[in-house]
């Protein structure tokens, strides 16, 4: 396997960008998040590669980390998810996002990757549940945020902090417990899931 590429950037079109390395030109296949930010033309980049082969066909599919491309490679992994749905889930969503869908169990969210119906959503984020062990990310997240305010508060002031050490910011960490109906007897964990929800 092709661990990645480095050389110029040669090419840059709807799904894919051709990078040259040694006066050879590698079609490499990415999401369209990644031609958004790409570098210009004629630059000097990096890209992590997974090599997809198949008996009439040879891919090469790109990242930009390490992260995305084990995303990809445990998204693939999923029966019925091919190299293409799980592109489009990556132009979707960032790696955050979809972990944030995972642990809020967000079917909607993941739905809005092309090709994605519900029932395919529903399987693909119960089977990322137990690859990613989203469970021990969040609970690392929420123990760190209290041991780092040493205070003991309610249950919402918990989970703001919690937020916020996802990257959310105060204001919008305290619009999603609001909209959280029935908020006042929730364990933390499950304010937490609902508040996600919420964010998206």
């Amino acid at each position: 396997m092709i661990a990645y590429i480095k050389g110029e950037l040669a090419g840059i079109f709807d799904n894919y960008i051709v990078i040259e390395n040694n006066g050879i030109g590698y079609k490499i296949y990415v999401s369209s998040r990644y031609i958004e930010h790409s570098p210009s033309l004629h630059s000097e980049t990096k890209v992590y590669t997974y090599m997809h082969v198949r008996e009439d066909d040879i891919s090469i599919y790109g990242f930009d980390t390490i992260e995305e491309r084990e995303i990809f490679e445990i998204l693939i992994s999923i029966s019925g998810v091919g190299p293409k749905a799980a592109m489009s889930i990556l132009s979707a969503l960032s790696v955050h996002e979809l972990k944030l869908a995972v642990v809020s169990e967000d079917v909607k969210v993941l739905t809005r990757a092309n090709g994605i119906g519900a029932k395919g959503a529903s399987r693909i984020i119960l089977e990322l549940k137990d690859k990613l062990k989203m469970e021990d990310m969040i609970d690392a997240a929420y123990n760190e945020s209290i041991s780092v305010n040493n205070l003991k508060a309610d249950v919402q002031s918990d989970v703001v902090k919690a937020l916020i050490s996802l990257g959310y910011s105060s204001q919008e960490a305290s619009n999603a417990i609001k909209k959280v109906d029935n908020r006042e007897g929730m364990s933390d964990e499950d304010l937490l899931k609902a508040a996600l929800r919420n964010i998206f």
